[in-house]
């Protein structure tokens, strides 16, 4: 039975994506969004479906996500700061957004019975070293004197907080961990690196590759993620699980560079940049993140897609239009 979903940052790159695949599958939705990073550009394709709603306003705020609660059968929890360059500029604003957000949602999601698909991240699991990624791993967190950790730590407290609410009150909360999701509408000013060199390529511009670009990325398609999110809201034994999503093909970022120029058909260079100026005095990094997946196979049998070139050419296809 066709069922009204709400996808909080439904205007994002990742939540336009997943609001148009719902609807496509015959249900109504909800979209919630500030439009910090959102835009409503992303929905062009939903503004005159029929049972599409577009709130313009924030997460934080809890009389709209109670009306919209409300009239909901479950919540798709995807709104908060996103990009390094945000959260390195801005981390008041990233640490408020992410764990307020997540509070009101959940509050209110308890209060009217409504599931709840939280989407964390990758960078829960910090500098750990232990290879791959594992759910369960123990995470090591950078200091709380560098700002760059101020994500990790607050997508934690998100994760926390969601599974407290389902051992304690029984709500049904699915957590996501995502890992580098890439494709159309993603955009580069907030520091994504694909999104970035494929902008560069376009024009023959030097791609800028920050550190000695020996740090290893795994790259998802945003069709491939979106299946999956809509997947394990489906899945009752997914409740109270942490997830990891993403691809475990890993590639350096310089790699990544020379296969964005080869895709784009480019005659761009490399440009390398210390971290120290691109975002700062201090700034610290993960040198390698790379999912285990088989926990995510198990429960949906998950298997992307889309390769790294397919990828590469639908950033570029989407970039290229007029």
């Amino acid at each position: 039975m066709a069922k009204r979903f709400l996808v909080t940052g439904g205007a994002g790159f990742i939540g336009s994506h997943l609001a148009e695949l719902l609807v496509a599958r015959g249900n109504a939705v909800t979209i919630l969004d500030d439009l910090s990073t959102g835009s409503l550009q992303n929905l062009s394709q939903l503004r005159d479906k029929p049972g599409v709603q577009i709130v313009r306003d924030s997460v934080e705020n809890e009389r709209v996500v109670n009306i919209a609660m409300a009239s909901c059968d479950a919540v798709f929890h995807l709104a908060a700061a996103v990009g390094v360059q945000l959260i390195v500029d801005q981390p008041v604003r990233t640490i408020r957004s992410i764990i307020h957000g997540t509070e009101v949602v959940l509050e209110s999601a308890q209060r009217y019975g409504r599931p709840v698909l939280i989407a964390s991240s990758s960078e829960v699991y910090g500098k750990g070293a232990r290879l791959p990624f594992n759910e369960d791993d123990d995470v090591v967190v950078g200091p709380t004197r560098s700002s760059r950790w101020c994500y990790a730590y607050s997508k934690g407290i998100d994760e926390f907080l969601g599974l407290a609410y389902h051992k304690q009150d029984g709500l049904p909360v699915v957590i996501v961990r995502l890992f580098n999701t890439v494709g159309p509408r993603q955009v580069g000013m907030y520091g994504m690196v694909l999104p970035r060199f494929v902008a560069s390529a376009i024009k023959n511009e030097p791609l800028k590759v920050y550190g000695d670009g020996k740090q290893t990325r795994c790259f998802c398609h945003v069709s491939d993620v979106i299946d999956a999110l809509s997947q394990l809201m489906d899945k009752p034994n997914a409740v109270g699980q942490v997830f990891n999503i993403g691809s475990d093909s890993e590639i350096a970022i310089t790699d990544l560079a020379r296969r964005v120029i080869a895709v784009c058909k480019s005659s761009s260079s490399l440009e390398y940049v210390s971290y120290e100026r691109a975002y700062g005095q201090g700034f610290d990094d993960t040198q390698r993140r790379v999912p285990k997946l088989d926990k995510i196979r198990s429960m949906i049998d998950f298997r992307p897609k889309y390769d790294l070139d397919q990828m590469i050419q639908s950033v570029k296809e989407f970039m290229s239009l007029p």
